[in-house]
């Protein structure tokens, strides 16, 4: 990796963590549509860069969860108990997914998948509603079941399952602090299942491709990683000071913008 690409990810890590910390939202949304722009300039087939995109994305959560579950501990905020009991669910659904299904969906499908993923959190910012209030939480093998949902579906998207477990548990009458400080620690295990996953179902590219550990390209994983955790607290700092639904419209806006322009890029590669 030259200085160039070097400062690009410093840079682009510095202004995810910045953003999750501001926003609360996962990195996923904004890294993998600039990774797979990024990415083929760096040599790794275009065919594989949304892969490689979402892969790598993930892969960064492994680390950034580590962080925010340790703050969300220090405030006694998250539920272990659901935690235990969607971790299986969460181990499995992760590797079935990061190590079977994704490498046979196609890029441009996978693009769609994850387009589709970032216009619906988009205007989810944009109402910016609550989810309602429903009963108390579902019997135990029901949360591990759907442990495994949301480690399936967040393993194709590059997503820490936030989109699908808050709500799941704001429903059951979890305050909805603890609700985000619980998805912190949920993304710990979504991130390594599908971490795991993604190096097994890629591995053919590991040896074929520099900087590439089956789908993961370890050499921007490293640099995101670090500035983004270096960046996250400030972020979380500036969301006292700065007018954050205003922000979250127009961050909105750029998802939307970088999701096109993803898709866009992705048929050109796939359609020539």
């Amino acid at each position: 990796m030259t200085i160039t690409f070097l400062v690009i990810f410093a840079f682009l890590g510095a202004f995810v963590g910045f953003a999750a910390g501001l926003l609360g939202i996962g990195g996923g949304m904004i890294l993998v549509p600039f990774l797979n722009f990024l990415l083929p300039l760096l040599g790794v087939p275009a065919d594989i860069a949304v892969h490689v995109a979402i892969a790598t994305a993930m892969a960064t959560i492994i680390f950034t969860s580590l962080s925010s579950m340790r703050a969300h501990h220090a405030h006694q905020a998250i539920r272990w108990d659901v935690v235990k009991l969607m971790a299986p669910g969460l181990l499995v659904g992760g590797l079935i997914s990061g190590g079977a299904v994704f490498a046979y969906i196609n890029g441009l499908l996978l693009a769609v998948i994850f387009a589709c993923f970032v216009v619906y959190s988009a205007l989810k910012m944009f109402r910016n509603t609550p989810p309602p209030i429903g009963a108390t939480l579902p019997a135990p093998w029901q949360i591990t079941a759907f442990g495994g949902v949301v480690g399936f579906v967040s393993g194709l998207l590059g997503a820490g399952g936030g989109f699908l477990s808050v709500p799941f548990m704001v429903r059951a009458q979890v305050s909805m602090q603890k609700a985000i400080a619980t998805s912190a620690a949920l993304g710990f295990f979504i991130a390594i299942a599908n971490g795991i996953g993604y190096v097994w179902s890629g591995s053919e590219y590991t040896n074929l491709q520099a900087g590439l550990l089956g789908y993961v390209y370890w050499p921007a994983l490293v640099v995101l990683t670090v500035f983004s955790m270096l960046s996250a607290p400030f972020g979380a700092k500036m969301a006292h000071r700065l007018p954050v639904k205003v922000l979250k419209r127009v961050f909105a806006s750029m998802l939307l913008v970088l999701a096109v322009q993803m898709l866009i890029e992705t048929l050109q590669v796939h359609l020539s």
